[in-house]
């Protein structure tokens, strides 16, 4: 298996003609990124978020770059599982059979521990428990398509992460870094165990991880604060980011080169992979536990309220 994959881009994104792809978080930053490049190739995409007005000046935004682009906008909140579930039910009534699901939506270390509609830490329970949520209830959707992708965004954050099964939601101690931390850890474990499952089960999904390196997005901004460490770079040194469209071509690499490989971690290729090209990006040790991936597997069941 190589590591390198040649400066490739999203103009090596395969055409289709039909194709749909369901990408959470997509009104800004790298989500959006995403919804640009696959509905310049030809999917139907689905952009999901927060803001309806926000999700309307995105897809104005890519008609004005391509108006035959296929765009929608649905409503969820991720920090809701009655949401997460109103979505899925709107899509399972459609019966159209889902080729690829990005989970890519993130909340970056508030400075204040907060918690979702369901009571959990804000980042485990949006960045993990959501898209775990989401992903079992868009199942039989997705096996409907044979070779569907799951592709789920973790950070070069999860090295410094560990799952704390004695305090999951930081209730005994609130770290904003290493809660962080501890979501986007929880992101790439569940991308590697949805691919052992899916291979166990004969579900014909292909789950695959990515991150896209250290990006010049509003996340900093909006979860840290513009004046915490992370977001004075942001603003006053821009120059140590790279552009959202580079930050995107790993997730893009991951959910349409016939050369991605389900369990994989594709990021950038350079300075630590902050930024770059896509390539295959090296898993951290705690994440490579099976049976805490396992254990974890089986407590967000039980806190999602699904199964797969």
């Amino acid at each position: 298996m190589q590591n390198e994959i040649k400066n490739w881009k999203a103009s090596d994104i395969p055409q289709r003609k039909s194709g749909l792809a369901v990408i959470t978080g997509s009104t800004e930053g790298v989500g959006y990124e995403d919804a640009v490049a696959l509905s310049s190739s030809g999917w139907n995409v689905v952009m999901m978020g927060r803001d309806a007005h926000k999700g309307a000046e995105s897809i104005a935004r890519i008609h004005q770059i391509n108006p035959k682009a296929k765009v929608s906008f649905e409503k969820i909140d991720l920090a809701d599982l009655s949401s997460i579930k109103a979505f899925a039910s709107r899509m399972n009534s459609k019966g159209q059979a889902i080729n690829l699901l990005i989970n890519n939506a993130g909340v970056m270390t508030p400075p204040k521990r907060l918690e979702t509609a369901d009571g959990f830490e804000l980042q485990f329970g949006t960045n993990h428990i959501g898209h775990f949520a989401l992903t079992a209830q868009l199942l039989p959707l997705l096996r409907k398509s044979p070779g569907a992708r799951v592709v789920t965004v973790s950070s070069v954050a999860n090295r410094a992460g560990e799952i704390n099964f004695d305090d999951l939601q930081s209730k005994s101690s609130y770290n904003p870094t290493k809660a962080y931390s501890q979501s986007k850890l929880a992101n790439l474990m569940f991308a590697l165990e949805l691919q052992r499952q899916s291979e166990k089960h004969g579900w014909g999904i292909i789950s695959i991880a990515a991150h896209p390196g250290v990006s010049r997005t509003n996340l900093l901004i909006t979860g840290a604060g513009r004046w915490s460490g992370p977001g004075i770079m942001r603003t006053f040194l821009p120059f140590l980011f790279q552009p959202p469209a580079q930050g995107a071509l790993p997730t893009l690499y991951a959910a349409t080169s016939p050369h991605a490989i389900g369990g994989v971690y594709y990021g950038p290729n350079k300075l630590s992979e902050t930024r770059g090209f896509p390539s295959i990006a090296k898993i951290p040790v705690q994440a490579q536990d099976l049976a805490v991936s396992f254990r974890l597997w089986e407590i967000s069941q039980e806190l999602a309220g699904v199964t797969f």
